[in-house]
C-alpha cells in the first residue's frame, strides 16, 4: 500500500537526516491525514490506495502549478523548493499511462460498452474513471473519450 510506502520512507529520510525530503514527506502525511478525517461522514469509503493516489495527485497538480507562477515571476529559489517536494510526491505516485496507452484503453471501454455517439459520453466516463482512475489523468481522458466518440 502506498500509504505504508511513505511512512517507511519518512523513517528513512529522517535516519539519513535528509531535511528537505522529510519535510516533503511529512506535508504527504499531513494531506493524507485531512482526506482521512473529511471522509470520515462519508458513507461509501474509497479504496486506500486510489485515495492516496488522489491526493498525491492534487499535491503535484498544485506544485506544477507554483513552480510555473515562481518562475514567471522570478523566484528561481522558491521553484527550486517546489520541485524538490514535487520530485518526492511523484516518487510515490503509481506509474501513469501514457497516452498511446491511455488511448488503446478508452478505445476498449468505448468497443466494450458499445459507445457511438457524445451522448454516451457520460456511461464512457464513469467506466474510465473507475478502471483507470489511479492511473489516468482524468481531465486528458475527457479529451480522449470526446475524440474517440467523435471520430
Amino acid at each position: 500500500m502506498i500509504r505504508d510506502d511513505v511512512k517507511t520512507a519518512l523513517v528513512a529520510a529522517m535516519k539519513a537526516r535528509d531535511a528537505t525530503r522529510t519535510a516533503a514527506i511529512r506535508l504527504i502525511q499531513s494531506a493524507i491525514k485531512n482526506r482521512d478525517i473529511e471522509l470520515r461522514t462519508a458513507s461509501a469509503q474509497p479504496d486506500d490506495d486510489l485515495l492516496v493516489t488522489e491526493v498525491l495527485q492534487k499535491m503535484a497538480k498544485q506544485r506544477r502549478e507554483s513552480i510555473e507562477m515562481f518562475e514567471s515571476g522570478g523566484r528561481d529559489e522558491l521553484a527550486a523548493v517546489e520541485k524538490a517536494e514535487l520530485a518526492v510526491i511523484e516518487g510515490f505516485l503509481p506509474r501513469q499511462l501514457d497516452e498511446a496507452e491511455a488511448k488503446a484503453a478508452i478505445a476498449a471501454v468505448v468497443a466494450e460498452l458499445g459507445a457511438t455517439s457524445v451522448k454516451d459520453m457520460g456511461r464512457v466516463m464513469a467506466a474510465v474513471k473507475e478502471r483507470f482512475a489511479g492511473t489516468l489523468d482524468m481531465a486528458k481522458a475527457s479529451g480522449m473519450v470526446k475524440a474517440a466518440l467523435a471520430g
